[in-house]
């Protein structure tokens, strides 16, 4: 309860305070005075991973690499294409298609930039552990509403239709713990990316207002989905920030995204197709 007190929304404004006063106060000297180029650099690959993702995580990229492969490697690719379609785990190597350039896009390039350019620790970047245990109760009740709604919206036809977003997820055990170890790894690149490495390469030069820097490409990610989804974004991404640089890790907002996106995918398959009855395919 105490923690909670100290977290009262007629606080808000004194915690975002609190928070860029401790920006200011682990800030150089040299950064009142002379241009800190960190965040711009920051920015502009912000902004090409975000251009990348768009344009290469879909299906028709996945395809085309697919045709490419295939007409450079195979004697007849139409019939190469034809027997690769065949394979059991064809759809799922497009999830992993578009998993994997979340982990090109959020993680790989980004560590690489504050590796290579910045010479910082990630840790710095929120991949410690940081202040977790002392403010976990916050993240808990970020997420208690939000699944309680799961449990309610779950009798919904539209919802337990639309996930899991792989339509073979019950064909199998095999093809579930796949298709989730796929799915709930996107949501460590989501948190790194913009809680991690778009707050923190922003907050020298910008203090708390990197909070909101974040929470503009956050919700444009979100334009794809349903306009209810999508406004959430807006103070999900908010609340996830502050709670990021008072923590210092991203792994609460982790914890909260994996398990609100596994609780939707285990609610909507109990109610509509059911668990699988078989190990393998």
């Amino acid at each position: 309860m105490k923690q909670l007190a100290g977290f009262h929304p007629k606080r808000f404004l004194s915690v975002l305070q609190d928070i860029h006063q401790e920006s200011l106060d682990s800030s150089s000297p040299r950064s009142a005075t002379q241009w800190d180029i960190r965040p711009a650099m920051a920015l502009m690959v912000i902004a090409v991973c975000l251009l990348m993702l768009n344009y290469l995580k879909y299906a028709t990229s996945y395809q085309a690499a697919l045709e490419w492969w295939f007409a450079a490697t195979a004697d007849n690719p139409p019939a190469a294409m034809q027997q690769f379609r065949q394979q059991p785990f064809f759809m799922l190597l497009g999830e992993a298609w578009w998993s994997g350039w979340h982990i090109v896009c959020f993680i790989l390039i980004p560590v690489l930039v504050i590796k290579t350019v910045f010479h910082e620790s990630l840790a710095n970047y929120g991949l410690g552990i940081g202040k977790l245990r002392k403010h976990a109760g916050w993240y808990l009740l970020l997420a208690a509403p939000i699944l309680c709604f799961v449990v309610m919206v779950s009798f919904r036809h539209d919802f337990s239709t639309h996930y899991p977003f792989y339509r073979l997820a019950n064909r199998s055990w095999a093809d579930l713990l796949m298709w989730e170890m796929l799915y709930l790894s996107q949501f460590v690149c989501v948190e790194f990316f913009f809680r991690g490495f778009i707050i923190q390469a922003c907050r020298p030069a910008f203090g708390v207002n990197a909070i909101f820097v974040m929470i503009v490409p956050y919700l444009m990610i979100h334009f794809t989905k349903p306009w209810l989804e999508a406004t959430g974004a807006i103070l999900f991404g908010l609340f996830l920030g502050v709670l990021a640089l008072r923590t210092r890790t991203i792994w609460g907002g982790v914890l909260v995204h994996v398990s609100i996106a596994f609780s939707m995918d285990m609610a909507a398959l109990i109610q509509t197709r059911g668990l699988p009855q078989q190990w393998w395919p």
